[in-house]
């Protein structure tokens, strides 16, 4: 959501800033709207003073025994009573448009977010790591964890449909020690608060993340009216919706391990197999609630606490900066992270992260106060994936692999999988 006045102090800034996304001008439409609800307001109180006037009248005419003027006081107060209940509605629906429209404008992009229209225009800024020289031709994940015989997609499409998977034995225990591993990297290392958060949330937390209303046909919705999450950033930053915060307490950092769900709208026919693009899926997610002035510090503060995950499981990845037309709705600017899969021959994203400013404190009306202050500001939020940690199961089977489809434990997770060096075929 956005501050009106700063839509109408300047508003070819704020449609060139639209235009950089590929969106065409929204100012023109808000302004005329926003301007016939003003007017509107002040006709209703006008209204209202006549209202008051005319009540006074009454009460005067009637003490002085003029029926008359208290008589025509009573009919011009009827009147004023349906010119105003009539206006009142209209000024609400005007009201209700003008926040559906502003809800529907994603967040604009900081001046270093590099212009582009699709993932084909983001730049890269870093490659780490080796990639693995194997001496066989590598396979992709589906196919070493089928050949282990502990990764079943027929069985889980039986009960659930495309796009969900089982994991059994050493496979079921590495990806609990991903994720355990990753838990205890961001809390004991980085700082975050690690957080249990409720998986069903109702619409005002999607609504204040971003995720609605606009995006509506990628979330699962209950019979409830709840909505799972399809990222634990949704419930972590919400944790303060509402609520005054003290500079002094500034910056906040939360982190949970999470299923997400997912529908994949519009992902008809990409990456079918595998586990790549699942419906439910397990995340490590990263929250931070900052100062505005600590929010691009943050950002790389972020991005590198994702980064540590992959270099200490040994995983090549390179770092991302994407451009305007591949940002997610409530960014102002993001980096992801795309490790290298030898079975795909290529990068594939496995962390996003992003500043969001105060796109998302306005919207669940989050804000903070400086000492002594009487005013309050909007604090800046941030999320990223620390990291995707069904992504990170793909990651290792594929760097991992051996010759013979068995493949080797990380050091990293040697003690989560209690000593086991080799995963190996039956």
């Amino acid at each position: 959501m956005f501050d009106l006045k700063l839509i109408r102090d300047d508003p070819a800034a704020f449609d060139a800033a639209l235009a950089r996304r590929g969106l065409e001008a929204v100012t023109p439409d808000l302004l005329a709207l926003d301007e016939k609800r003003r007017s509107l307001q002040t006709r209703l109180q006008e209204m209202q003073a006549r209202r008051n006037q005319a009540s006074r009248a009454i009460g005067i005419a009637k003490a002085s025994g003029d029926e008359q003027a208290a008589k025509t006081a009573i009919t011009e107060m009827a009147a004023l009573k349906t010119d105003i209940q009539t206006g009142e509605e209209e000024e609400r629906a005007l009201g209700e448009e003008l926040t559906a429209r502003l809800a529907g404008i994603p967040n604009l992009p900081l001046d270093d977010a590099p212009d582009g229209e699709g993932e084909e225009d983001n730049v890269e800024i870093r490659i780490w790591g080796e990639k693995p020289a194997l001496d066989f031709a590598p396979q992709e994940h589906f196919d070493i964890g089928e050949g282990l015989g502990l990764m079943d997609f027929d069985r889980a499409a039986r009960m659930s449909g495309s796009r969900f998977v089982t994991l059994t034995g050493a496979l079921a225990r590495l990806e609990r020690a991903l994720g355990q591993f990753m838990l205890d990297l961001q809390t004991a290392e980085h700082g975050y608060t690690e957080a249990t958060v409720p998986l069903l949330v109702r619409q005002q937390a999607l609504f204040g993340t971003g995720q609605l209303p606009k995006f509506a046909e990628d979330q699962f919705r209950t019979t409830t009216d709840h909505w799972l999450i399809p990222t634990a950033e949704v419930p972590l930053t919400n944790l303060r919706r509402e609520e005054i915060l003290d500079a002094a307490d500034l910056p906040l950092r939360f982190t949970a391990l999470t299923p997400c769900f997912r529908s994949e709208a519009g992902s008809a026919g990409k990456d079918t197999r595998g586990m790549i693009r699942q419906h439910q899926f397990a995340k490590v997610e990263m929250v931070s609630i900052v100062h505005p002035d600590q929010s691009d510090a943050e950002l790389e503060r972020m991005t590198g606490c994702a980064e540590e995950v992959l270099k200490r499981l040994e995983l090549p990845y390179r770092v991302l900066t994407l451009c305007t037309g591949d940002m997610g709705f409530s960014a102002r600017k993001t980096y992801d992270l795309e490790v290298w899969l030898p079975g795909q021959g290529r990068y594939r994203e496995i962390s996003s992260c992003s500043n969001c400013g105060d796109f998302q404190a306005r919207r669940m009306k989050m804000r903070y106060r400086e000492e002594d202050a009487k005013e309050t500001r909007y604090p800046h939020t941030l999320n990223g994936s620390g990291i995707a940690v069904g992504r990170a199961l793909v990651a290792v089977l594929e760097n991992y692999q051996q010759a013979d489809g068995g493949v080797r434990i990380p050091d990293v997770l040697k003690p989560y999988m209690g000593g086991l060096e080799v995963i190996t075929t039956r």
